[in-house]
């Protein structure tokens, strides 16, 4: 070497060492990532859309919680309408809105009897507001019901996402089921960082459908969530889940504790979800959330960070160092490793294409360079696990 502070003591390689120490960090984390990914073959397929039977005939009640949703609630509503009779009533909770989501819901229940319009009480000091909004909901919804299923209001449900969604639970006897939906992306920023964020989930927890590695480890998405009343009734509703700003997964992880069964599949064919606009929305408002710390233990937000860094942000980050080395064994095994790793994420970027609907992308072509904002997913992953949010959805938190 030409440089003095590429050579390490006794005269080794600068570079060769660093190889190593990535070697003794990323190793062990391969060895993980490659247990969660090999579950992909064997993978429940994703739910296609069925038609109810007479048995199911007004057994579900879906809770749309809403504060502020006017710009993007339409869709929803017109979806949750093409749902059949399978949906006793369609419960939305508003918490005060003051831009005319409330106006949108009394429109739609012209049309559709099953769309009822409620306020919720005013928000408790120790409740987060969209736990608060599906309890209320919940609580005041229909005991004749045997489902309840939560519903975001930026979601687009498909014609038989209940039916096939009750059917496939009551097949398999799950207490809780909820979905990956399709996310439509439009904006080039938006193209570009939201795989790689969602790519965070995929590495952590393995595809949608897959078996999970525990109650600690269960993934549930809340913008489709599916719950048994009897089991509300039990757990306290959302009660456990009350603080939480990743309710959906707090509350999955605390009725599988509890002994219940809970499923995480792949609903790309049922729903749509147009989340947030642009990368700077995306960044903001996902980001703070998809580090799950209210449903893990601070042991797991440790492990996930090292996790992440080893197996998505090291190898983009570490590539271009070890390039510039000495042709070593050490640094020609991380290199060897490091382009795998590198390969295989690329790979994965087609696994995950048909979980986005790209019909209306400016730049979709910037989808398919996405992973190279794995070490900014990473980092966003790193910011959001160490602070509480202080503002989320409209309110304020202290």
């Amino acid at each position: 070497m030409t440089t003095g502070w590429l050579v390490g003591v006794d005269g080794v390689d600068g570079i060769s060492a660093i190889a190593l120490i990535l070697l003794a960090i990323q190793l062990p984390a391969v060895m993980v990532l490659l247990s969660r990914l090999l579950k992909g073959p064997t993978r429940r397929r994703p739910l296609q859309p069925r038609s109810a039977i007479p048995t199911q005939s007004g057994t579900v009640s879906v809770v749309v919680p809403t504060l502020n949703e006017a710009q993007r609630i339409t869709p929803c509503l017109k979806g949750l309408t093409r749902q059949t009779e399978e949906v006793r009533e369609i419960v939305v909770v508003d918490s005060r809105s003051t831009d005319g989501t409330p106006d949108l819901v009394k429109a739609a229940q012209k049309h559709d009897p099953r769309f009822r319009l409620l306020t919720d009480d005013p928000l408790p000091p120790t409740w987060v507001g969209r736990p608060w909004a599906l309890h209320y909901g919940y609580t005041h919804s229909s005991p004749q019901s045997t489902w309840v299923l939560g519903i975001d209001a930026d979601t687009q449900p498909q014609p038989g996402l209940v039916a096939a969604l009750i059917s496939a639970a009551e097949a398999d006897n799950y207490d809780v089921v909820s979905l990956s939906p399709q996310f439509i992306l439009q904006t080039p920023g938006e193209i570009w960082l939201q795989p790689a964020l969602l790519m965070t989930l995929v590495y952590r927890f393995g595809p949608a459908g897959a078996p999970d590695d525990g109650a600690e480890r269960v993934m549930a998405n809340g913008q489709c969530f599916l719950c048994r009343r009897e089991l509300l009734d039990k757990i306290g509703g959302y009660t456990a889940a009350r603080k939480s700003f990743c309710d959906d997964v707090t509350l999955a992880r605390y009725a599988a504790q509890t002994g219940a069964k809970v499923g995480f599949w792949d609903g790309a064919f049922l729903l749509k979800v147009r989340m947030y606009e642009g990368w700077k929305e995306t960044w903001r408002e996902w980001g703070r959330s998809l580090d799950l710390k209210d449903a893990s233990s601070s042991g797991q937000v440790w492990s996930d960070l090292w996790f992440l860094a080893s197996v998505q942000a090291l190898p983009w980050l570490s590539l271009p160092m070890l390039l510039l080395g000495q042709s070593s064994p050490t640094i020609q095994l991380a290199l060897l490793l490091n382009g795998l790793l590198i390969t295989a994420r690329f790979a994965l970027q087609v696994a995950i294409l048909s979980s986005y609907d790209l019909s209306q992308a400016q730049g979709r072509w910037l989808f398919w360079l996405s992973p190279l904002a794995d070490p900014l997913a990473v980092l966003r992953i790193g910011l959001s696990s160490f602070r509480t949010p202080t503002t989320w959805r409209g309110r304020q938190y202290t």
